[in-house]
């Protein structure tokens, strides 16, 4: 039995490595992936990886992408924008403070949006990752209105309990956390044991 597959976005929030290493995860378990990478992504994976094409994303994500599919953001009427579409629910990751304003008003300018509002009206999990500082009032009521819509906010924000020593445990961190919301059975950081 297959599974359905996981919307995974990337905007033009800081946070590339938060994507790729949610990315890598889920093309190594083999998880299905529907990739949605936003102009904006494409430069954020640019500046903060030296990353500037699909194929240079595959070769940094493990290689094997068997079980991911890109759309192009253009695309308003791919799969993910359609809510016949079964999905497992939708990760944008990172999350742009303009991408929460379009969530948050049920704009559906680009492919990336239209997933979104899919996935709220559908019922499904929608993760938001967004990882602004500091944030302003706009930026707070658009993130209370796209909670309200059903939308889970999952700031960047990593812990320091468990003693990181390495930036790659401070991704993992909150990595973990965005599995943990997927549902999704794949351990990577370690947990409060109190």
């Amino acid at each position: 039995m297959s599974r359905n597959p996981i919307v995974l976005a990337m905007t033009g929030a800081s946070g590339a490595p938060y994507a790729m290493r949610l990315l890598d995860l889920l093309a190594r378990e083999r998880v299905p992936v529907w990739l949605i990478v936003s102009s904006h992504g494409w430069r954020l994976l640019k500046e903060e990886s030296g990353i500037g094409s699909v194929a240079a994303l595959k070769r940094a994500t493990g290689g094997d992408w068997r079980a991911v599919t890109v759309f192009d953001d253009d695309d308003r009427g791919a799969k993910p924008a359609s809510g016949s579409q079964k999905t497992a629910g939708m990760v944008i990751c990172p999350c742009s403070m303009g991408t929460v304003s379009a969530v948050a008003h049920g704009s559906s300018r680009s492919l990336v949006e239209r997933a979104a509002d899919v996935t709220l009206k559908e019922r499904r999990r929608l993760i938001l990752v967004p990882r602004e500082t500091p944030l302003s009032l706009v930026h707070l009521r658009n993130l209370t209105l796209a909670a309200e819509a059903g939308a889970v906010v999952l700031p960047a924000a990593p812990g320091f309990y468990h003693r990181p020593t390495r930036i790659e445990e401070l991704v993992d961190f909150i990595v973990q956390r965005i599995l943990d919301q997927l549902g999704l059975d794949i351990d990577i950081a370690k947990r409060w044991n109190g």
